[in-house]
């Protein structure tokens, strides 16, 4: 690999993401913008969400670089969700077109790599559990819009393979989370508001979560929500609810995945598992978190992937 940094960006469905990743220091920078979603609005179009990378990443590729003296010897972009055929979603070609101009300009090799191994490989960077990738684990991404417990295996191509064991069957944690703290008025995302209002709450016996073949619905949960606020439940209790109610959700799924796979390392990642509600109630031995920084989306991970792929001179 050429020396210097390896340029990494995730334009998901809402924050605007560069990295750079220094293979000789293992420092990794970044900047990040969150897409500007209106009050009491669920979301974004994809196409908004990618007229407003458009507008955004310069200002995020700049200020990364402002950081950094090194020049730039590979740039790696998450160009679709999921690392599966037909994984797709439009708001991904923002950072896809950056990506391939910025590598044309400069000569450098550009490298391709998915949202969700993006959010793996910084919660193990963050972790300090990089060599992980070179053993099986298993990993969970808990996103706004992915809920799923990965099989990871090492892949000389890729860096890490993943293998979906279990999956939410409808929404997952970070749209009921969303869905829940906007009917309840807090601003979108909701996360962080949902967490701190959670901690005044008392929410007494929950629903004990009902698994199929390993995979979840958390839909219902929507109705549970609407019903406790009929009944003048507490906006705190009904918060935290929800958080202990995702908590048996995890821990159920991490549980049968682990009675399949036997003894393996747990890795939870994916923005939802800032929730430091969450992570106290998972925790236990071998079980592993992002830092929050790191939890969001962002684009270390990809930039981490980007520099392994040039050191192994994988043809991108």
């Amino acid at each position: 690999m050429t020396p210097g940094v390896v340029l990494g960006l995730d334009t998901s469905n809402y924050t605007t993401s560069a990295a750079v990743f220094d293979p000789e220091s293992g420092v990794i920078l970044q900047r990040k913008q969150l897409l500007p979603v209106k009050e009491g609005v669920l979301g974004l179009r994809q196409s908004d969400a990618l007229f407003h990378h458009v507008r955004q990443l310069s200002d995020q590729v700049r200020g990364v670089m402002a950081e950094t003296d090194r020049p730039v010897a590979a740039v790696c972009v998450s160009d679709r969700p999921r690392g599966v055929e037909g994984s797709y979603m439009p708001c991904f070609l923002a950072g896809k077109m950056a990506a391939e101009c910025i590598g044309a300009a400069l000569r450098v090799p550009v490298y391709y790599t998915s949202h969700q191994a993006g959010h793996v490989a910084a919660a193990l960077y963050s972790a300090g559990k990089l060599e992980l990738l070179d053993k099986p684990f298993l990993a969970f991404h808990v996103s706004g819009g992915t809920f799923e417990g990965l099989r990871i295996t090492p892949d000389q191509q890729k860096v890490l393979s993943a293998e979906i064991l279990a999956h939410t069957l409808d929404i997952s944690p970070g749209q009921l989370i969303d869905r829940t703290g906007v009917r309840l008025g807090l601003p979108f995302p909701a996360g962080p508001h949902l967490e701190r209002l959670a901690e005044g709450g008392h929410c007494g016996k929950v629903r004990k979560p009902v698994l199929k073949d390993g995979c979840c619905c958390l839909s219902g949960m929507e109705n549970q929500v609407e019903k406790m606020q009929k009944e003048a439940v507490p906006p705190a209790d009904i918060a935290c609810y929800i958080q202990t109610y995702l908590a048996g959700v995890l821990t159920a799924m991490t549980d049968w995945c682990l009675e399949r796979t036997g003894p393996l390392p747990v890795l939870y990642s994916g923005g939802v598992m800032s929730n430091r509600f969450l992570r106290e109630r998972l925790a236990g031995p071998e079980r592993y978190f992002a830092q929050p920084a790191f939890s969001a989306d962002n684009a270390c991970g990809v930039a981490l992937l980007g520099g392994l792929l040039a050191q192994r001179e994988v043809q991108p």
